[in-house]
């Protein structure tokens, strides 16, 4: 059984990138047209990254994952497309799979 702290964080991991990516076009829509919908994205992906963030410690302390691990999903999720590459390496872990050396030092 996977672990469920881990679970939740791949789960909002996606949908944290792709709010930042919203969020982003968002704001130069807001700067190049009069659609303005800057405060409802920017509420929502603030909602997912809370989210994102709390899920990360409570991984990084049942997983007892590494600081370096743990600051690398917490610099990903800083990053527009970091979410995306999150969920993959977290998909990986939890079916199994090798994960980078980098990722796991």
């Amino acid at each position: 059984m996977q672990n469920s702290a881990a679970h939740r964080l791949r789960l909002v991991s996606g949908p944290e990138g792709l709010s930042f990516i919203l969020l982003l076009v968002c704001s130069v829509l807001k700067r190049t047209t009069s659609f303005d919908a800057v405060p409802v994205m920017g509420m929502v992906h603030g909602m997912l990254f809370i989210a994102y963030v709390a899920f990360l410690g409570l991984a990084w302390q049942k997983q007892k994952w590494t600081a370096k691990r743990a600051l690398l999903l917490l610099v990903l999720s800083v990053l527009p497309t970091g979410g995306f590459f999150a969920e993959r390496m977290l998909a990986k872990e939890e079916r199994g799979e090798p994960v980078a050396a980098a990722a796991t030092a």
